[in-house]
């Protein structure tokens, strides 16, 4: 039976792709998706899934979340992802509804009509809405099968500030209330993220493919690569979010260990960081699979070979 996720998003181009491979995987069921503020405001992150659905080819729901973290302000990342948050190709504006509903009620609502441990949540931006949901909804936390994420860093420590990762930064309330909620946690931090860089030869196959998405995301990488290649000097840019749909699909192309993370909410310069005892040197119990490698070749194999089957 296929894996059912609810997919919880603020594209972002490696958002974008993470819903492409989701979609193009029959593995997976994607029941609805969920616009959170991040990369951009809400107002741009609910067009951008709309648009990335429609691009697809499938029909799955979206909702526009949460606007703003649960006790701050918003901080957003245009310097990453451009104004519109999916700069690098420009698609028509969909045709594909957004859903009345709050993005919120929906994950409670389908946690608690399906049955219990049968939904992965699949959080690519801040937590917000995931935290909310539990804060309204405690009965549902039991009923949830796991929270597969990207967010964090241990080794390679910050890339909004020295010490924390944009997803996590942004709502960091949320973040340890997720950590601490009980649910089981798998963890794609910025050490594994960063290995999962595109290379220009990868992109011209993207390109080359036929239909819409290949290209697609050819166009949104070349965006992309920009920034990281002049911050990190690197060759290519992670493909972040997509790490998450892969695990589901294929664990083995990932190692890591289970340790605990808690969140950093009062540091003076260190809000936002995943305190990740890698080593184990605290008492804390394990909350997390906090992933460390990836067999990057495979990766980008299988994110290509998928979105080949979308028009």
């Amino acid at each position: 039976m296929a894996q059912k996720i609810i997919i919880d998003t603020d594209p972002g181009q490696d958002d974008a792709v993470a819903i492409l491979l989701a979609l193009a995987s029959p593995e997976i069921e994607v029941l609805g998706i969920v616009a959170v503020a991040g990369n951009v405001p809400l107002a741009l992150t609910q067009l951008n899934a709309r648009k990335v659905v429609e691009l697809s080819g499938r029909e799955v729901p979206v909702f526009a979340g949460c606007d703003r973290p649960l006790d701050r302000d918003l901080v957003t990342a245009e310097h990453v992802h451009g104004k519109t948050g999916l700069d690098g190709i420009e698609l028509p504006d969909p045709r594909l509804p957004l859903q009345d509903r709050h993005g919120v009620d929906f994950i409670i609502d389908t946690l608690r009509a399906e049955p219990a441990g049968s939904i992965t949540l699949v959080p690519i931006g801040p937590l917000t809405n995931i935290a909310l949901a539990f804060r309204r909804a405690p009965d549902i936390i039991d009923r949830v099968q796991r929270i597969v994420l990207m967010g964090g860093a241990y080794f390679e420590v910050g890339n909004i500030t020295p010490a924390a990762e944009f997803n996590i930064f942004v709502d960091p309330e949320a973040a340890a209330e997720v950590f601490a909620a009980g649910v089981p946690l798998v963890v794609m931090p910025l050490d594994v993220t960063h290995k999962a860089l595109t290379s220009r030869d990868w992109v011209d196959q993207m390109r080359a493919l036929p239909g819409r998405c290949g290209p697609a995301v050819a166009g949104w990488t070349d965006f992309f690569e920009r920034f990281d290649t002049a911050k990190y000097g690197s060759e290519g840019a992670p493909l972040h979010d997509p790490c998450t749909i892969a695990w589901l699909l294929d664990p083995d192309l990932f190692q890591g260990r289970q340790i605990n993370v808690e969140i950093e909410t009062q540091g003076r310069w260190t809000t936002g960081m995943t305190v990740a005892d890698w080593w184990r040197v605290s008492d804390r119990p394990a909350n997390a699979l906090f992933i460390k490698d990836v067999d990057r070749d495979r990766l980008f194999t299988l994110i290509r070979d998928r979105i080949a089957t979308l028009g």
